[in-house]
Formats: structure tokens, C-alpha cells, sequence
């Protein structure tokens, strides 16, 4: 089982699009897909039509008295299971701080779900904090959604700085641009400057795109409803790189 989290400090960067999305090419490839819920807000629960709501909450849920596989739910496209998030994860740091060994929780909550699935996708809130750090010890990589502006690129490399600092080994960072708008001066100046600045960066970019703004109204990721999009065929192209990260 493989686990990616789906993570930016930086919030408004397409970082839940980008989860959905990647998962559903994911299930659609034949993989068991789970895609994990972080952020209290719900979106990608939103998007995947499951209702936003955790019997007991995230307090009841990282207290482990019951096993994890009694809060999945399946969604209404093949392979993908979700794990819905509520407004309850808002207080998932305080949560965690009362844990033993709080960096390692997620991975123990998902330690039981490796015969169950191929890939896991963490769906990360944009913060700093005892949750980011208990998802970098879960993650086997990061896949990190950058749009082309100095800001943005500032907050990657404050990312980078902060898994260099890990104690132990930390997960592979895949970073990727995002939201890139061509007809933006500053946007193809940066996309130019990557290559050279970031040779790290996927090749596979993300373009800003009114289809991915019409996932909220589908209540669907591309892959169902505008696979030959532009941004449905960047987001295969970004899946095939981060798979062949990954090769068997």
C-alpha cells in the first residue's frame, strides 16, 4: 500500500481538485483506492457526494477504540473509497496532542488497511502543525501543488526546508505546478525559470480551467464527467509521472 498525501502550506493552490482528482484516475487504473479526508472544511467529501459527518468525531476516530474500516464509505465512482472529514477535525491538532507518540498515529490507523487497498490519498488542511507532521510520517511521498508565483514557490521551499528537518527518513516530495495560467506573464516566467530552479518539479502541470470549477457543481471528479479536458488530461499525464515514481 502506497500513501500519498496531497499537501501545500499554502491554501487556494488546488490542493483537494488535484486529491480527487489523482485518486480517481488511481481507482480507474485498477488500484484500490482510499482517499482520506483531512480537512475540516469537506471538500473532497463534498466532491465525492459523501456525507461530511464522523460518528464521534476526530476525537473518537484517533482514539482508535474502533478499527478505522468502521468509518470508510464508499463512494459512487468504481474503486474509490473515501473517509469523510467534519468540522470536528478542526480540533484534530489538540487531538493528536493527546495521543502517545502523535507523529506516528496515522500511520498506526492505517497500518490495518494495508491488505484492503493499493494507494491511499491524504487530503491535507494547508497548515504547519502536529497533523502535517503525523501525515509526513504516514506518506510514502507529497505531492505538493504549486501555481507559478514567487509566494507560492516561497511556501514550497519553506516545505522543502521543513522535511529536510525531519527526524528519520522523510517521504519523497513530487511537487507540481498548478492553476497555471499562461496567458499570465509571471506565470510563463516561472514556468521558464523551473527547470533550472526546481529540476524536481514533475513536468506534468495543471492548467486553471473552468472544468475543474465545475467538480463542485458534477459533485464528480473530471475523470466522470470531462476526461479529454485540458486539465482531465493533465491530471492522467500527472498521475502516469507519479506512478512511474513508484514502479513495482
Amino acid at each position: 500500500m502506497r500513501v500519498f498525501a496531497v499537501y501545500s502550506i499554502k491554501g487556494g493552490v488546488g490542493k483537494t481538485a488535484s486529491a480527487v482528482n489523482v485518486a480517481d484516475l488511481a481507482a480507474r487504473s485498477g488500484l484500490r483506492t482510499l482517499l482520506w479526508d483531512l480537512d475540516p472544511q469537506g471538500a473532497a467529501s463534498f466532491y465525492l457526494r459523501v456525507k461530511p459527518k464522523v460518528k464521534g468525531g476526530a476525537e473518537k476516530l484517533l482514539r482508535g477504540k474502533r478499527s478505522i474500516r468502521h468509518w470508510l464509505r464508499a463512494s459512487d465512482f468504481d474503486g474509490l473509497h473515501l473517509l469523510p472529514a467534519d468540522f470536528s477535525y478542526r480540533n484534530m491538532d489538540l487531538v493528536l496532542d493527546a495521543q502517545k507518540k502523535p507523529r506516528k498515529r496515522l500511520s498506526r490507523l492505517l497500518a490495518p488497511l494495508a491488505k484492503r487497498y493499493d494507494a491511499v490519498f491524504l487530503d491535507c488542511p494547508p497548515s504547519v502543525s502536529l497533523l502535517s507532521e503525523s501525515v509526513f510520517q504516514a506518506a510514502d511521498a507529497v505531492l505538493s501543488p504549486t501555481i507559478p508565483t514567487p509566494l507560492s514557490l516561497r511556501s514550497y521551499d519553506q516545505l522543502v526546508r521543513h522535511l529536510d528537518e525531519l527526524v528519520g527518513k522523510p517521504p519523497r516530495l513530487l511537487p507540481f505546478l498548478a492553476q497555471v495560467d499562461r496567458r499570465k506573464k509571471i506565470h510563463c516566467d516561472i514556468m521558464d525559470q523551473i527547470p533550472s530552479s526546481h529540476p524536481e518539479f514533475l513536468k506534468s502541470w495543471i492548467p486553471s480551467a473552468s472544468v475543474v470549477e465545475q467538480m463542485g457543481t458534477h459533485r464528480a471528479p473530471l475523470g466522470a464527467f470531462a476526461p479529454r479536458s485540458h486539465a482531465g488530461l493533465a491530471y492522467a499525464s500527472l498521475w502516469d509521472e507519479v506512478q512511474s515514481a513508484f514502479p513495482e
